[in-house]
């Protein structure tokens, strides 16, 4: 950690400076409140230590205007006017320990061990947070399909490096639960595991997403702000659907996978950066690279070690278990003791093709247990396109039906559909689908899609 030491005699810089370095810590030194203000907005600090005395200042006053001004890191307070008065009003405050002077180097080493055990245990509690949020029930990482199998073993092994690791693979296929499991299985286990929607902002968003920016740097920039870059800090940071990163910012990312520094916006200070990358896309990046709109050197950063992730369909042996897995988990979160599906469902949910991946199963295992009668769930708890493929011999039976007396046109239209449904933009489908824009548009209109 980096920790700052604010106290007016030098005597007492020194020893907890000396204490902090032997536990592999570093220390900055500040002898006022005023100069500690200003080396907090200068710098990052992860915790730190604060004398109660200051000359004429008092140290409660310094922590309240510290916390009027955003910093949030865990304060242990110094004091020779020890009193169980001022403690309970240091703890009140949210002062998170308490040193009585005169001290020895063990006091200061046992604060920050004890410092070391609460902000990991705050680590793992956001991380279970962070897993209640997703509302899943996750992956079982074991696989009928040799494929899968093989990139597990490969997750496995890559996880105990720091190498970049690209997932690759259509939506839904578990792309960011099986980054998590890597960040699990890797030696950052203990540190936070972040994760950057790289679609969902804007240019100058995603850039003070990642990197933080200064007050007043852009419009709207009201306060400073540390960005996932540093959230991540010793950890893991995912960027989910790298390929849609704008241009401008691909650049920056390049110099962060490269040297491991960065800027925030509106500074001019480089900072380190001790993180791991790991990036995902449902997007052919090379592709994307031909085209103009990936960074080409930035593709092979990424692209150490590449997992690619097949869709649902191309792993049919493993659906079985999957239904049995999202049944038990939403029968259990709803307070059944036990759910089950009808044999004539079953066979339908595995007819069916699942464009969209273990996210659209997990949506239709909730809805069935929602709607069924009893605990049971029947063909008719299931939505339309997936009772009515097993009934009429449409949908993912008429693709299943290939080489049987099906036509061409109807192998086509239902080809395009499911092209559409599964891809995130008609330049996306037109490109899989091996036509241009105009062709795709005719065709959707031909088919009602319009």
């Amino acid at each position: 950690m980096k920790i700052l030491i604010v106290d007016d005699e030098s005597n007492i810089q020194k020893t907890t400076a000396l204490s902090l370095k032997t536990m592999g810590h570093q220390s900055v030194s500040a002898f006022s409140g005023s100069q500690a203000l200003r080396k907090l907005g200068e710098d990052r600090f992860d915790a730190v230590f604060l004398d109660l005395r200051l000359g004429e200042e008092n140290g409660l006053d310094v922590f309240d205007e510290m916390r009027k001004q955003g910093f949030e890191m865990p304060v242990i307070m110094f004091t020779a006017y020890s009193s169980i008065e001022t403690a309970i009003e240091a703890t009140r405050k949210g002062i998170f320990d308490y040193v009585a002077k005169p001290f020895v180097p063990e006091q200061i080493r046992q604060a920050l061990r004890k410092l070391e055990d609460s902000l990991s245990l705050a680590n793992k509690v956001t991380e279970l947070e962070s897993r209640l949020a997703d509302k899943s029930p996750g992956i079982r990482f074991e696989s009928q399909d040799s494929r899968m199998q093989q990139i597990y073993k490969v997750a496995e092994k890559a996880a105990k490096s720091d190498a970049n690791i690209l997932l690759l693979g259509p939506s839904g296929t578990g792309k960011t639960v099986l980054s998590r499991r890597i960040h699990e299985m890797s030696d950052r286990t203990g540190e936070p595991f972040v994760v950057v929607h790289c679609p969902s902002l804007s240019k100058e968003l995603l850039e003070s997403e990642l990197f933080g920016h200064l007050k007043g740097s852009f419009t709207g920039a009201v306060k400073d702000t540390w960005g996932k870059v540093d959230a991540a800090e010793g950890g893991t940071l995912f960027l989910d659907e790298v390929a849609d990163i704008p241009l401008e910012v691909q650049s920056k990312l390049l110099r962060l996978l490269q040297e491991r520094l960065y800027e925030r916006i509106g500074e001019t200070k480089t900072r380190a950066a001790n993180v791991r990358i790991l990036a995902a896309t449902n997007k052919d990046l090379q592709e994307e690279v031909r085209e103009g709109r990936f960074r080409e050197d930035l593709f092979y950063r990424l692209n150490v070690i590449s997992l690619h992730l097949p869709g649902l369909a191309e792993r049919k042996r493993d659906l079985e278990i999957l239904v049995s897995d999202y049944v038990e988990f939403y029968a259990r979160k709803m307070g059944r003791e036990v759910a089950t599906v009808e044999e004539d469902a079953l066979e339908a949910i595995l007819a069916y093709n699942w464009p969209g991946n273990l996210r659209e199963l997990n949506n239709v295992v909730e809805r069935c247990l929602i709607l069924c009668s009893g605990n049971t769930v029947t063909l008719s708890d299931l939505p339309n396109e997936i009772s009515g493929a097993a009934q009429t011999g449409s949908g993912s039976a008429l693709i299943n039906g290939l080489g049987n007396d099906v036509t061409l046109q109807a192998l086509e239209d239902e080809h395009i559909k499911r092209v559409l449904e599964r891809c995130d933009s008609l330049e996306q489908a037109a490109r899989t689908l091996g036509i241009d824009s105009a062709t795709l548009y005719r065709k959707r209109k031909k088919l009602g899609l319009l």
